[in-house]
């Protein structure tokens, strides 16, 4: 019996962050962009939209109207799947359990151009969107009943975004989620070991056997973990051991927005189109803590698969065994690093 190829053979990997594993079966395509690769037909979108809710000057679905927005604008979600004043009390009847959880849920307009997305964004108008997600970081995590706040955007129809302008969301909330838990908790058991991050050493070896880098810049590194899921995930992490983007200084700002930046042209130009995607940012909890042990981490999770209009999908066995994949972290992260730096629109 030959010993175990990564490459050739079927096996699970184990997801450092969370504890759970994904099975990886490398050996059923070796290409997986082999046959015909379907370039997507996109429609060509104004700067402006009157009937965009999300564009400057604009009524918004709820009655509220934009104000002449030339930056970043954040409101609070008209239709906000979390409330302040909702009730805290618990609900317990038998084996029937739940509690009350008050959040907040903004809006952030990324830019008040319409036909853009963040991979078509200058730098510096990106710092924009970075310094903005630190603002809204500090001010939602200083309320008294918030101890966590997520930021993300889903990016394309087929990541349920129902509207293309170039925008993301935050929620903030009383309990921190499923998938924050899981993170801290191994971060923490981690940092109670060995008294290090446990971002910093995964990024030490990934940074040796330069197997998953995509691209990095002195302050940061994109890569596609060595437990990625979907068939692009990547991972943005910062080479200082930080605990949240607050703490960033202007000269990480400024390398945050050029790696995002960077990654981002890249998933556009592995089929020349508008590569769908959700994105959410994992940091320490807001609740007063120092938590030493977290290290925060920017995920990619693209569904495209072999060509702009083939997705990965997570069912049958994913959705009541374990997540699985065919092409491999290290094809994925060789793919997006061939690609141009230059975004496909301006070659």
């Amino acid at each position: 019996m030959p010993g175990l190829s990564l490459h050739d053979h079927p096996h699970r990997r184990l997801n450092i962050l969370t504890g759970e594993w994904i099975l990886v079966s490398p050996h059923r395509t070796k290409r997986p962009w082999q046959g015909k690769v379907e370039k997507s037909v996109e429609a060509v979108r104004p700067d402006y939209d009157p009937g965009c809710y999300l564009c400057p000057g604009n009524e918004r679905a709820g009655g509220f109207s934009n104000p002449d927005y030339t930056g970043t604008y954040v409101f609070t979600n008209d239709f906000a799947a979390l409330l302040p004043d909702a009730p805290t009390q618990s609900f317990e009847q038998g084996l029937l359990m739940a509690e009350g959880e008050p959040g907040i849920c903004k809006v952030i307009c990324f830019s008040p151009n319409h036909a853009l997305t963040l991979p078509e964004m200058e730098v510096k108008d990106l710092v924009g969107v970075v310094e903005t997600w630190q603002r809204e970081y500090a001010d939602l995590g200083s309320q008294p009943f918030v101890n966590h706040v997520q930021i993300f955007e889903n990016k394309g129809e087929i990541m349920g975004c129902s509207n293309p302008h170039p925008h993301g969301q935050i929620w903030a909330q009383a309990s921190a989620p499923m998938e924050a838990q899981k993170k801290g908790r191994q971060q923490r058991a981690y940092f109670k070991k060995s008294g290090r991050s446990l971002l910093s050493d995964y990024l030490k070896q990934e940074l040796q056997l330069k197997e998953r880098i995509v691209l990095d810049n002195e302050h940061f590194v994109a890569l596609t973990p060595f437990w990625a899921v979907w068939p692009f995930e990547a991972m943005i992490i910062p080479r200082r051991h930080m605990q949240h983007i607050g703490q960033l200084t202007e000269e990480e700002q400024q390398a945050f927005a050029a790696i995002l930046q960077g990654l981002t042209i890249r998933f556009d130009n592995i089929f020349e189109t508008a590569f769908p995607y959700s994105m959410g940012i994992h940091q320490s909890p807001t609740d007063g803590q120092a938590h030493e042990e977290w290290h925060w981490h920017t995920s990619f999770y693209p569904p495209l698969l072999r060509s702009a209009s083939v997705k990965k999908f997570m069912v049958g066995y994913e959705m009541f065994g374990e997540p699985q994949r065919d092409i491999t972290a290290e094809k994925a992260a060789e793919m997006l690093r061939n690609v141009p730096a230059q975004h496909y629109k301006k070659i």
